[in-house]
């Protein structure tokens, strides 16, 4: 599904991502983690060509994100508000997003009923601009927009961040949901320990750009994340 090669990504003689090789396959919850500025969030900029590489490259599906667009037409994101149209309201900026798509009222309808719970009666249908929004309020927008479309992939960079306790678990529901009837992947950069190692089946710890874990065994994640972020 996702490939990533040689990648390096360097400022003068600041190196800050040095990943040799990573490989995302189909349908995987994967997640990322580290302390701020391990190069966690520039990884994702390069992966979604946000960001362009010093040396490397990525494919999603065979297509090379730098060289075609192809890869765009199955791929959603949220990493932050800049993404958002913040002059719009919510349902101006998704029903702009439905046209682009190419969705029917009724699709997005159906597809903006999963998030009813997460948007708490706090989004949809209040006229008031993105801008205006919560933090918390604009991240279930950002995640609702990333997953319009139907894609195959999704990137989040801290959907668990700003959001109170009840929206976090019905985050995690929605996550789990999606991924087992959608067969979506999931990128997912978290600094949330609890939340991650509970919905990913996989989990990355990068350290100064570069992978020093790559845990699958799920007993074992916590513990071993626990032992390397206490010291």
């Amino acid at each position: 599904m996702i490939a990533v090669k040689n990648l390096k990504k360097q400022y003068k003689e600041a190196v800050v991502l040095d990943v040799d090789s990573l490989e995302i396959p189909k349908g995987e919850c994967f997640g990322l983690v580290g302390n701020n500025g391990a190069g966690k969030t520039t990884l994702f900029r390069i992966m979604l060509d946000l960001v362009r590489p010093t040396q490397g490259e990525v494919t999603i599906e065979g297509y090379q994100v730098n060289q075609t667009e192809e890869w765009k037409k199955f791929t959603g994101a949220y990493l932050d508000e800049h993404m958002l149209l913040s002059y719009l309201t919510p349902d101006e900026y998704f029903q702009t997003l439905r046209k682009i798509y190419g969705m029917s009222e009724a699709d997005l309808e159906l597809h903006l009923e999963k998030f009813t719970e997460l948007f708490n009666d706090e989004v949809r249908g209040k006229k008031k601009y993105i801008r205006d929004l919560s933090k918390g309020n604009l991240k279930k927008v950002g995640i609702a927009a990333a997953l319009l479309g139907k894609p195959e992939v999704v990137f989040l960079d801290e959907p668990f961040e700003n959001l109170d306790p009840s929206s976090q678990i019905r985050l995690k529901k929605l996550i789990l949901k999606e991924k087992e009837e959608s067969r979506i992947t999931f990128l997912i950069s978290s600094h949330d320990l609890n939340h991650v190692t509970e919905i990913c089946d996989r989990i990355v710890l990068l350290e100064k750009g570069k992978i020093i874990r790559d845990l699958h065994e799920k007993s074992e994640m916590m513990s071993e994340l626990e032992a390397y972020f206490t010291g």
